[in-house]
């Protein structure tokens, strides 16, 4: 409900907007001062506790330090949200205040008089029409909506009077609508309170993270509006080079959300920026019980623990989301200024959980080592960018399952990861740096997708395809790099690597079908266990037979997108894997060979040549013969 405004337009008027400017700059100080006490204890304390300090005194030391760390960035967050809440007050009301000096102009050029309550007294003119004597002057009233003219009956109109409404329209217009912005605006001032105490718990960032969205909503003109989000990458980052310091410290603070997934922007802000969101985003699922949101959570604090323990290489948040099944890029070596730089995609089942946090994370730091160990001279970030929605497999819905027998999520992704690409071309500090797209799985054929797409891969110079149900593409030409810089890693036990292709399926579906409904009538001859032998032997000889039928019509190399890329009729650069624990081995996983590629204990061998490969020394694989 707005009130009834109180304000009028000489106290409008005489607002002193730079006054509000001038405490939003003070609140701007407050919120640096902030954040640079925790770069302080983040970069330097924390990092020289764990280099030269252990023992029950240094683990206590550094959870009080990490707690300090954490009130410093709320400080940081609620200071920045106060310094952009009157910014952006600031900014409706000057809009309001030029129009009201408009309208007080064109009254003192027509010399009417504007009167305290909004009203305007305007002069006789015009003639009248039976004694062609001067209409006599009057005052006009605003009653709310601006330009309704009241009618003028049988005689003729004043002119002044049509003006002198318009003109008291705007006045009034104009106050009104400053009214509604102070009264929107002294209430999110006075919900933007810290809990008493010097803790900042969950529940107090889930109060932040609403204090975020309400003053992301009421600043939307005022910064939202500018973001250049259907821009190329590379005038994104032409845009935030043109911004000034103290724009990019309001962006950082009321938008983290938009410039931490913003392609094209420095690594190094957008990891400022999603290291914010993060906590705004433990905050928002904090307390929720559905179990999508539990799920994230997990996840989102397992990364938010790698950040606050410190990795080497060095961790840096590109992305972070709750949409869809959850967004997640995370870089080991900072993609701005490594020579080499790797972005894997992960596959089918892969989401924004605990096990993506751990694992696909673990896979990435591992190719960042391992580059770094084959090719000591040459800076490496290797990536795991998880920002689109793989399929999932659930016995609940069917629909989720069936999604990884189509290509709509990989065409979906593979756009997204195109302009991330794109983005990492835009910032990276070298003329030409060596990237190197990684895709295993389903995520195979998103890579494979994406190299297809016109302009292929932004940047990048190598393929790696691992566990590949097929690229989408016949040969390892369409990918866009040459055939001698596409590389296959396919294990012997890895049964992704043979799934049938989509005739032989349909064959095999359809002779299941038709064999078991023919075995069941011959069968039903013998009696109800008849029905049912000859049922179920019909379905495996029928299955066998339309398997087999189709199987005839394809080719060797096909299976379910495209042609096997471990095949000769592909045409890539097989290089050595491990065979991998057979799917039914005691002890092992059913798919353990599909999700050893990347770990340099269980697949040393794979490991190490994708790690060859990414460190641009490709020339040094260990080769293995096509299928």
């Amino acid at each position: 409900m707005t009130p009834t405004p109180a304000l009028t337009w000489a106290q409008l008027r005489d607002l002193k907007c730079a006054e509000l400017e001038g405490a939003a700059d003070g609140w701007g100080r407050s919120s640096n001062r902030a954040d640079a006490a925790r770069d302080r204890i983040e970069q330097h304390m924390l990092t020289g506790l764990r280099d030269t300090q252990e023992g029950e005194a240094a683990q206590a030391a550094v959870t009080r330090l990490r707690q300090l760390g954490r009130n410093f960035q709320y400080v940081y967050t609620e200071c920045g949200l106060l310094r952009t809440t009157l910014n952006s007050l600031a900014h409706e009301m000057k809009t309001q205040q030029r129009v009201l000096a408009q309208a007080l102009d064109d009254a003192a050029a027509l010399r009417f008089t504007v009167h305290a309550d909004g009203s305007v007294t305007y002069p006789a003119a015009g003639e009248g029409l039976i004694d062609g004597a001067p209409l006599r002057g009057g005052t006009a009233s605003s009653s709310g909506a601006a330009g309704l003219v009241p009618p003028s009956g049988l005689v003729a109109p004043n002119p002044n009077a049509g003006k002198a409404q318009d003109i008291t329209d705007r006045v009034t217009g104009a106050v009104r609508a400053a009214a509604e912005i102070d009264w929107r605006y002294a209430g999110i001032l006075r919900r933007l309170k810290a809990e008493d105490g010097l803790k900042v718990p969950d529940s107090t960032w889930k109060d932040a993270a609403a204090d975020a969205s309400e003053v992301r909503e009421a600043a939307g003109a005022y910064l939202k509006d500018a973001i250049p989000r259907d821009a190329s990458p590379a005038e994104r980052r032409d845009w935030w080079a043109g911004l000034t310091q103290e724009q990019r410290e309001e962006y950082l603070a009321v938008y983290p959300d938009q410039i931490g997934n913003l392609d094209g922007i420095p690594a190094l802000v957008r990891d400022a920026a999603n290291r914010d969101n993060l906590q705004l985003l433990i905050g928002k699922l904090e307390g929720r019980e559905d179990e999508k949101s539990v799920t994230q959570l997990a996840g989102l604090r397992e990364i938010d623990r790698q950040l606050g323990a410190g990795t080497h290489p060095p961790m840096f948040l590109l992305g972070i989301g709750d949409e869809g099944n959850g967004r997640a890029i995370v870089s080991f070596g900072n993609p701005d200024t490594a020579k080499n730089v790797a972005a894997y995609v992960p596959g089918l089942g892969t989401s924004l959980d605990k096990d993506f946090a751990e694992g696909d994370l673990k896979r990435a730091r591992d190719m960042a080592i391992g580059s770094s160990e084959i090719n000591p001279g040459s800076s490496t970030a290797s990536i795991a960018w998880l920002g689109y929605d793989a399929p999932q497999v659930a016995a609940n819905d069917l629909s989720a399952s069936l999604d990884v027998a189509g290509e709509e999520k990989a065409r979906s992704g593979a756009s997204g990861y195109n302009e991330f690409m794109a983005g990492l071309s835009a910032t990276n500090d070298y003329e030409d740096p060596h990237v190197t797209a990684i895709g295993h799985s389903y995520g195979s054929l998103t890579v494979g997708l994406a190299a297809q797409e016109r302009g292929g891969i932004p940047g990048a110079d190598d393929i790696i395809l691992v566990g590949s149900p097929g690229a989408g593409a016949r040969t390892a030409d369409e990918l866009g790099v040459g055939r001698e810089h596409v590389f296959v890693g396919a294990a012997e036990n890895d049964s992704v690597t043979k799934l049938p292709n989509s005739r032989e399926a349909s064959g095999l579906g359809s002779g299941v079908a038709g064999g078991a409904s023919a075995g069941f009538v011959l069968g039903a001859s013998l009696g109800p266990a008849g029905a049912v032998t000859g049922g179920a032997l019909g379905g495996v000889v029928g299955g066998a037979a339309g398997y087999l039928a189709q199987g005839a019509q394809s080719r060797e190399s096909d299976v379910w997108f495209g042609t096997d890329p471990a095949h000769q009729d592909f045409g890539a650069n097989r290089f050595r894997v491990s065979e991998g624990p057979e799917p039914i081995q005691r002890g092992h996983g059913l798919m353990e060979a599909h999700s050893n590629y990347f770990h340099p204990t269980k697949d040393q061998m794979s490991a190490d040549n994708m790690s060859r490969i990414v460190s641009g020394a490709s020339s040094g694989i260990v080769r293995e013969p096509p299928r």
